[in-house]
C-alpha cells in the first residue's frame, strides 16, 4: 500500500517527527525561520496533508495541491483557513484544542498581575539604576484581589481564568459569552453580562475570543469609552480582536489605566508602535502556550490529527465549521 505523503512546514520535536514517520513518506521545513509562501505551495503541491502553523490555507494554495485531504494546525485558533475554500476542495482542517488550555490561563494571570503591581515597569526602574530612597508612593500600583474581572469569552480558557480569579485572588468574576454557561456559573459563582455592563463594571478586563467575522474589533473606541478610567485591559485572544488605534487613544487620552498584551495587529509588532513606548503597557511576543511541554503536546496532537485525516480517517479534532 503506498504511504500517505506529507509535508511539515515548521521544525517540530523529533518525537513528533518520528511518530509521523512510522505512518508517512515525509519532507521538512528546516529552518527556524518561517517558509517563504512560494516554497510551501512548492512543496505541497504533491502533499496529501500538511502540518503548520498560521499559513494561509486559501484557493490558491488548495488549487495547487489537488491531492490533499488534510491541513493540521498546531495551534488553537484557526483564522488562517478559508472554510469555504476548504469546504469547496474537501479539504479536512485540524486544530489542537485543550492542551494548552492551562498554560494560556498561566499567562493570561502573569498579564494582570504585571500590569496591575507595574512589575516590568518597576524591573527596568531598578535595572537602570533609577531606585533612590524617599518616598515610595512613585511605585503604587492596584490590587488583584477581590477586584473584579470581566471575561469576555467563557471557553475552556476563560474557565481556567475564571477558575484562578475566583479560587486563587477571591475576585468577583463576570463573564460574556454567545451563550450562557448556567452550570459553570452554578459551580464557580461566576455572573453573566451582557458586554456593555461587563465593560462598565470591571475593573481587569480579559478578551478571550476567537478571531471571528463576528469578533473583528469586538473591542473598538465605543468599548474603551464605557470602561473605568481606572480599568486594566488584558489581551490574550487575537490582535484583530481589537481595534489597535482605538486601544493607543485609550491609553493616550488615560481613558483607561493600563494594558497587557500578547498579541497585536501585526505580529512581529512594528518597532515604532506607540504601545511599545507607554509604561503602563505590558507587552509580550504571542507566547500564551510557549513552554515545552505544552508545545510538544500541541504538536504531537496536531501529528496525530494528520495521520489520521490521511489515513481516511475523521481526526478528533476537525474544526467545528468542516465538520459533516
Amino acid at each position: 500500500m503506498k504511504r500517505p505523503k506529507v509535508f511539515i512546514a515548521k521544525p517540530i520535536p523529533v518525537e513528533v517527527e518520528n511518530y509521523i514517520a512510522r505512518h508517512c513518506d515525509y519532507k521538512k521545513w528546516e529552518h527556524e525561520k518561517e517558509i517563504p509562501r512560494e516554497i510551501l505551495l512548492k512543496e505541497v503541491a504533491d502533499c496529501d496533508g500538511i502540518l503548520l502553523t498560521g499559513h494561509k490555507i486559501d484557493e490558491e494554495l488548495l488549487s495547487n495541491a489537488p491531492n490533499l485531504k488534510i491541513v493540521s494546525n498546531i495551534s488553537v485558533g484557526y483564522n488562517n483557513f478559508d472554510i469555504a475554500a476548504m469546504k469547496k476542495h474537501n479539504v479536512m482542517g485540524t486544530h489542537t484544542p485543550y492542551v494548552l488550555d492551562e498554560t494560556v490561563a498561566d499567562l493570561v494571570f502573569g498579564l494582570i498581575l504585571a500590569s496591575a503591581r507595574r512589575i516590568s515597569e518597576l524591573d527596568r526602574f531598578v535595572k537602570e539604576g533609577k531606585w533612590e530612597a524617599g518616598d515610595d508612593k512613585i511605585f503604587f500600583g492596584v490590587d488583584v484581589h477581590h477586584a473584579t474581572i470581566g471575561i469576555i469569552g467563557m471557553g475552556r480558557i476563560g474557565e481556567a481564568i475564571a477558575k484562578r480569579a475566583k479560587l486563587g485572588f477571591d475576585m468577583n468574576v463576570l463573564y460574556y459569552n454567545r451563550t450562557r454557561k448556567t452550570a459553570f456559573e452554578e459551580k464557580m459563582g461566576v455572573k453573566y453580562r451582557d458586554l456593555e455592563a461587563l465593560l462598565k463594571e470591571s475593573d481587569f478586563i480579559v478578551l478571550m475570543t476567537p478571531l471571528t467575522k463576528e469578533t473583528y474589533h469586538l473591542i473598538d473606541y465605543k468599548e474603551f469609552n464605557l470602561m473605568k478610567k481606572s480599568a486594566i485591559f488584558i489581551n490574550a485572544s487575537r490582535g484583530q480582536t481589537v481595534n489597535e488605534e482605538a486601544l493607543i487613544d485609550a491609553l493616550q487620552n488615560k481613558k483607561i489605566l493600563g494594558a497587557g498584551l500578547d498579541v497585536f495587529d501585526k505580529e512581529p509588532i512594528d518597532p515604532d508602535n506607540p504601545l511599545l513606548k507607554m509604561n503602563n503597557v505590558v507587552t509580550l511576543p504571542h507566547i500564551g502556550s510557549a513552554t515545552a511541554k505544552t508545545r510538544f503536546d500541541m504538536a504531537m496532537l496536531a501529528a496525530k490529527n494528520l495521520v489520521k485525516g490521511v489515513l481516511g480517517e475523521v481526526p478528533p479534532n476537525l474544526v467545528p465549521e468542516l465538520r459533516k
